[in-house]
């Protein structure tokens, strides 16, 4: 009797609650947990706008790393959606010359940086941080109890696991020989970031319409980040105003990626939105890769269209050719017309011009001492790796300079060269060089693979672009910081970690079908 009353007054009292609270908010017992939400924001709006003495841009940090932790756990999709956005719509590092809230709100900043944030002087952990931190462990949590994430084999596990061990024993080595424990810290920062993000994201993206979403803000982000690039532009008055860039360098190299896709989704003949919005945008991602002004990009872009070329199956690639060779016509009869030119037309050709005849010193002094300062960078890079080539000195330890180098705007500039390819062998040695090299071409091989045997166009096209990436990250790596910034780690992380999701995916969807076919045929008979 006692049970049953106190049963019969709980819910009572819940239709009392559902009466005055829920349905005035249009709201029932199954969603009330919106209404517990926004009575947990209004007291953290009202406790830490009080706490901070009404900084703004402190309250609002709050209230996004509380919301950012909630849905993590509530919904990881969303959660890993919103990082992704953050990484390509926001800044590493200032473009010099240039005030942007893309960089002014220090995502990838550590707290005691920020400004906005006085109260963690010691704090060394970023936005970011906090955001990967909290879907690993809600990722981790829903896998033990085994709800709303799906475990699926990481690619290429043992070469992983080769390449991570590599990274850990180089950070150990030099520490031991006396390294710098906090710039061991920044240098293998973002290979960590990958790391992380390639066994996380495959148990999170399980639905093609996951994965479509994610592509989506790939593509917005590039082309913001694009018009970004073009405004600075317009107001220099339709010059660089002899700055080196107007974006972020890795800004570049997410084009290019982007342009791999397009030419994928032409080939396949996927005509969907995506396709529309990058034809659409293709006049402007231009015009921002231009702006941009990496002759590295050009480089992997070049190595990259070539390798897709290879990769096609041979009637796509007789199609692409009739297609690509007017082309690349058109842009040889545009080299050779600008190709001494100095006018604001030629400025790619410039750029691509510097990176196969040396620069002048009288005609273009910058490029000729950027050049200069690279190969005496890698001089030294070699002459560390002879004196240490097996196991590398290290992370967090200088590299050799027999030849002094010129100050830079770059504090680690003794730590990370330019060349991050040379870099990875100078550290970790041969056989982390190895390792390196072992994980990265096995994982290119197994998405290649299951390129050969998806049938489904949008992935087909997804899967060459992935493939693609990798090589790109590698050979724009070998002229230029890559492998250390944040973005680039993150985006090309989460790219490689859709290859499992698709696999998942199209193994599920054959299997899916089978059945229905042998349902069919049962009902036929």
């Amino acid at each position: 009797m006692w049970v049953m009353g106190t049963r019969s007054l709980l819910s009572y009292e819940d239709s009392i609650f559902q009466k005055i609270f829920l349905k005035p908010l249009g709201l029932d017992r199954e969603n009330a947990l919106v209404f517990w939400l926004v009575i947990l924001f209004t007291a953290l709006l009202f406790l830490s706008n009080y706490w901070s003495l009404g900084n703004v841009p402190l309250v609002a940090f709050i209230l996004y790393m509380t919301g950012v932790v909630i849905l993590s756990f509530l919904r990881l999709d969303l959660s890993l959606y919103l990082l992704m956005a953050a990484v390509m719509f926001l800044d590493q590092y200032p473009v010099p010359g240039f005030v942007t809230m893309t960089e002014e709100l220090s995502y990838f900043s550590n707290l005691k940086e920020i400004s906005y944030i006085p109260f963690f002087e010691a704090g060394m952990v970023s936005p970011a941080e906090i955001h990967l931190i909290a879907i690993v462990l809600s990722t981790l949590l829903q896998l033990i109890l085994r709800v709303n994430v799906i475990m699926k084999p990481i690619p290429v596990f043992l070469p992983f696991l080769g390449f991570l061990g590599a990274i850990i024993f180089s950070v150990l080595r030099g520490l031991k020989g006396g390294g710098d424990f906090m710039v061991s810290l920044w240098e293998i920062r973002a290979l960590f970031y990958l790391s992380i993000i390639f066994v996380t994201v495959p148990h999170i993206i399980s639905s093609k319409q996951q994965v479509v979403t994610l592509v989506w803000i790939f593509i917005t982000g590039t082309v913001f980040k694009s018009l970004q690039g073009i405004k600075r532009f317009i107001e220099l008055g339709f010059t660089t105003g002899g700055l080196d860039v107007l974006t972020n360098h890795e800004d570049a190299v997410f084009i290019v990626t982007i342009l791999l896709l397009l030419i994928g989704f032409m080939v396949f003949g996927v005509r969907n939105g995506q396709r529309r919005f990058i034809l659409i945008s293709m006049l402007f991602m231009m015009l921002g890769f231009y702006v941009a002004q990496r002759r590295a990009a050009y480089a992997s872009m070049i190595v990259s269209v070539a390798l897709l070329i290879l990769l096609l199956p041979a009637v796509k690639r007789m199609q692409f050719l009739k297609f690509f060779i007017p082309t690349v016509v058109v842009l040889l009869v545009y080299g050779a017309a600008f190709w001494n030119s100095n006018s604001t037309l030629a400025g790619p050709v410039q750029t691509l011009k510097s990176g196969f005849e040396k620069p002048s010193l009288e005609t273009n002094a910058r490029d000729y001492y950027s050049n200069l300062y690279r190969e005496f960078e890698n001089y030294n890079l070699a002459y560390t790796v002879a004196k240490n080539p097996v196991w590398g000195v290290g992370f967090g330890k200088r590299y050799e300079q027999p030849i002094p180098l010129a100050q830079i705007r770059f504090s680690l500039k003794d730590y990370i060269p330019h060349n991050q390819i040379f870099w990875i062998i100078v550290k970790t040695g041969t056989v982390g060089f190895l390792a390196f090299w072992f994980f990265f071409n096995a994982f290119v091989a197994k998405s290649v693979r299951l390129f050969m045997r998806v049938d489904d166009p949008y992935f087909k096209a997804l899967l060459l672009m992935i493939s693609l990436a990798v090589i790109n990250q590698m050979v724009v790596s070998f002229f230029d910081l890559q492998l250390t910034y944040y973005r680039n780690m993150l985006y090309l992380g989460c790219l490689m970690a859709l290859v499992p999701s698709i696999e998942y995916i199209w193994d599920k969807e054959g299997k899916d079908h089978k059945k229905n076919e042998e349902e069919a045929g049962d009902e036929d008979q």
